[in-house]
């Protein structure tokens, strides 16, 4: 019988599922990390919240564990790197608290609205201020919506029916799904400068990372306001309080800091803020929903092999793993290659097949492309809830098998329509095991896509490789390799360059003012 060990506060709906279905389970929340250590090597499963740190040492020493099942989205907490070396899967329950947060983030607009919790103080200080707090309605007013997934779609039919006007900014958002969604999708600057009030629903990424920067907060509206119940990090907190302090922005809900626990926050004491302490996901309903589904999906794959929602193993039949496995490596390093390259809104991926590799089961592929794409932007996808989230987005997927031989035995394109047209790249598989990319855009390569690299279009003029060579080893960044391709002599050229450590902003923009330089781009991978 498989045994589970639930670590930290759970709802007790979450022992009841396990030992419905068959699975022993020990409730023994606030285990210091020396108990944890002691007892991990028991059980086969571990049900966790936000407490629990599953450290390459715990993973060490669980040898007998399977799945480690986070009730909830975010897994900061769990080294998701040495649990796939370990070979356990590590799956969340990344809609169980969608409406409850999309809930909390309203109640913050109101919040800000109507200056409730700096009204509250001052009446119970017995002040009795009331042409002190002037608000404004929502009625009528424009919500600029960043991130329009799962819990970003919630918020704006909320808003819709308080009357509001919902522009949304996301890269994955189709004009067809924002049509569905009741919004009118728009670039950045655009929301920027129209929205009254302005709340983040997108994950931290090195795309979102201070997405509302200090150049970015000067572009709002002069009054806007904001809320953030999404991930710290997402604004600049130091631009932000001088924007608040200058009137630049009239208010802001944060229940989401960069540091956390947030206990002395610059911020704290700036007139205007409204903070709470991460309350996204507390409420009963959604304590009761993430435990149950943690153990529902933890309880299938113990007992049946069943995967959901998991962060590093795809779902697939024993039979067709060892032969799809290396296809599904290229898939992912494609779909994040053309994620990272794309520009603009994306309508849409094409998926294609060649050779040896259209007789494959195109499902796990397709999937492996959309995590791969949708990872530059999401700190939650992968291979099982990619095609949900592309769904929920509007993204048109296409799959296609070509029957005819080309220049390699298999072949595997992804395509991206952009506005700028289609952008595509290809690889192949060396010795049926080894991902290669062989076209970018058009121009034949040969490169593994791997660690850390650089992207850089540019005209094809003697000297370059040695100017861009100078520049790096200048700013003590070592070349791996570097792999070039081009149109014609004299023509555009591109260069693939893997580095052996991260290349600053400031080198990257020294790259760029090259003579001949069109595009520079750190990837990684």
């Amino acid at each position: 019988m498989p045994k589970v060990l639930i670590s930290d506060q759970m709802d007790p709906n979450a022992a009841e599922i396990f030992r419905a279905n068959g699975v022993e389970v020990d409730e023994k929340p606030g285990l210091t990390k020396d108990e944890l250590l002691a007892i991990i090597g028991e059980y086969d499963g571990l049900a966790i919240r936000s407490a629990t740190k599953v450290t390459k040492e715990v993973l060490e020493a669980a040898t007998n564990l399977k799945v480690v099942g986070r009730a909830g989205i975010g897994v900061d907490n769990v080294d998701i790197p040495a649990a796939t070396a370990k070979g356990v899967v590590v799956m969340n329950t990344p809609f169980g608290n969608s409406i409850t947060t999309a809930e909390h983030a309203i109640a913050l607009m109101f919040a800000l609205a109507r200056e409730l919790p700096a009204a509250d103080n001052s009446t119970q200080a017995g002040k009795w201020e009331k042409n002190r707090f002037m608000g404004v309605e929502l009625t009528n007013k424009t919500l600029g919506l960043i991130g329009a997934g799962n819990i970003g779609s919630i918020v704006a039919d909320r808003a819709l029916g308080l009357k509001m006007k919902v522009v949304a900014f996301d890269p994955f958002l189709s004009p067809e799904r924002a049509i569905d969604l009741g919004v009118e999708k728009v670039e950045l600057d655009e929301l920027l400068a129209r929205a009254d009030f302005i709340t983040l629903h997108t994950p931290l990424t090195d795309q979102t990372r201070n997405i509302l920067s200090r150049d970015n907060l000067a572009k709002t509206k002069r009054g806007v306001r904001i809320i953030n119940c999404a991930r710290g990090g997402l604004i600049d907190e130091a631009a932000l309080k001088d924007m608040l302090e200058s009137g630049q922005v009239a208010g802001a809900a944060l229940d989401v800091f960069a540091e956390e626990p947030a206990k002395q926050s610059p911020l704290f004491g700036t007139p205007g803020l409204v903070a709470t302490p991460h309350l996204g996901a507390s409420t009963t309903e959604a304590q009761v929903n993430v435990a149950i589904q943690v153990a529902e999906q933890m309880a299938d794959y113990l007992v049946r092999g069943g995967v959901s929602n998991a962060l590093n193993v795809p779902s697939l039949s024993a039979e067709e793993a060892p032969k799809l496995r290396p296809y599904m490596a290229l898939a992912e390093q494609l779909g994040s290659l053309v994620g990272q390259l794309a520009h603009g809104s994306i309508a849409g991926l094409a998926v294609e097949t060649e050779g040896a590799a259209a007789e494959l089961n195109m499902k796990p592929i397709t999937s492996a492309v959309l995590a791969g794409f949708m990872r530059v932007h999401s700190d939650t996808v992968n291979m099982v809830n990619a095609p949900v989230m592309a769904k929920e987005r509007g993204l048109d997927v296409r799959e296609v098998r070509h029957d005819r031989e080309g220049d390699y035995h298999t072949l595997l394109r992804v395509t991206a329509m952009t506005q700028a047209g289609e952008r595509s790249v290809a690889g192949t598989l060396f010795g049926n095991s080894a991902p290669r990319l062989v076209e970018i855009f058009g121009i034949k390569v040969e490169a593994d896509l791997a660690g850390e690299m650089l992207y850089i279009v540019n005209e094809d003029a003697p000297g370059f490789i040695g100017r861009v060579g100078t520049t790096l080893g200048e700013a003590g960044v070592n070349i791996g390799t570097f792999q070039l391709g081009r149109r014609s002599a004299g023509g555009e050229a591109v260069l693939l360059l893997s580095v052996d450590s991260h290349v600053e902003q400031d080198v990257v923009a020294q790259i760029a003012a090259l003579p001949g330089v069109r595009t520079v781009k750190p990837l990684k991978f």
